[in-house]
C-alpha cells in the first residue's frame, strides 16, 4: 500500500556540534526520499534540524544515526527567523559606489578601470571586515554551501583573509594581473557553490556579510560572486 504523508516542516533537537557535523550528515540527509529542504540552525543551543517534505521522523532519525549523530525528538517550535532584508547589502554597495564616484569627480577625468579597482578594493575590505567580526561562526556557516569549505573546513578560516589581501592589493594596485587572476578563480569557485545550493533549493544562510547580518543564499549572492569575478575578468582583458 502506498503511504501518504502531508508536506510538513518539522524541527528536531540534535547533538550536532560544529561545521564538521554538517558535512558528515549532508550526504545522508540529501539522499532522503521525499525531502524538499533541510537546514540546521548552528547558532542555537540545541542545533535544531529543520526538515521540509514528506519524511517520517524515524527515517530522519535513522539517517542521522548512520552519520553518527542523534535526534532527541521534535523541538517545541521551529526557530523563528526574521524576514531577510537586503537593505544592509544595498546600503554598503551604494556607499562604495558613491565614494568611488566622488573620488573620480575630484580627478581630471573619469577612469573606468581605476573606478572598478577602487570599488573592488572597498568591496573586499568591507566584506572581509564583517566576516572577521565572528570568524568561527562564519567558517561554520560557510561549510554549508562552499565547495572547498565542505571538504576542507579550515578554508572558512582562510577565506576572509583572502578577501582582505585582495582588497589591499586592489587598493595599492599591486600586481594587477596576479590580483585579477586570483579574484576570477576565487569568485568562480564561490559561484559554483552558490549555484549548487540554489538549484538544490536548500535553505542556507549566506555568510557574505558574516553572521551579523542575516541573509539567505539566493540570486543576490550569485550576482555578488559572479559580478566580482566578471569585473576582474574585464580588468584582465581591457585593463
Amino acid at each position: 500500500n502506498r503511504r501518504m504523508f502531508a508536506m510538513t516542516t518539522t524541527t528536531y533537537r540534535t547533538n550536532l556540534r560544529c561545521a564538521g557535523c554538517l558535512a558528515a550528515i549532508r550526504p545522508h540527509l540529501d539522499a532522503l526520499p521525499g525531502l524538499q529542504r533541510w537546514s540546521v540552525a548552528v547558532d542555537l543551543p540545541d542545533k535544531p534540524l529543520t526538515i521540509e517534505g514528506e519524511v517520517q521522523a524515524d527515517v530522519v532519525r535513522a539517517a542521522m544515526k548512520r552519520a553518527g549523530y542523534e535526534v532527541f525528538g521534535e523541538a517545541e517550535s521551529a526557530p523563528m527567523e526574521p524576514k531577510p532584508s537586503y537593505y544592509p547589502l544595498v546600503l554598503i554597495v551604494a556607499y562604495l559606489v558613491g565614494i568611488v564616484l566622488a573620488f573620480e569627480a575630484a580627478t581630471d577625468s573619469f577612469n573606468v578601470m581605476r573606478a572598478m579597482r577602487h570599488f573592488m578594493a572597498g568591496f573586499f575590505l568591507v566584506f572581509s571586515f564583517f566576516k572577521l567580526l565572528d570568524l568561527p561562526a562564519f567558517a561554520m556557516t560557510y561549510t554549508q554551501y562552499d565547495v572547498i569549505a565542505q571538504r576542507w573546513r579550515r578554508y572558512g578560516y582562510v577565506y576572509p583573509f583572502l578577501e582582505l589581501a585582495l582588497g589591499v592589493a586592489y587598493l595599492v594596485n599591486w600586481q594587477p594581473m596576479v590580483t585579477n587572476i586570483a579574484t576570477v578563480a576565487i569568485m568562480a569557485i564561490g559561484t559554483i557553490g552558490v549555484m549548487q545550493t540554489i538549484l538544490a533549493k536548500r535553505k542556507v544562510k549566506c555568510a557574505c556579510l558574516g553572521t551579523t547580518i542575516k541573509l539567505p543564499v539566493a540570486t543576490v549572492t550569485l550576482t555578488e560572486d559572479a559580478g566580482m569575478g566578471l569585473m576582474a575578468l574585464g580588468m584582465l582583458m581591457w585593463g
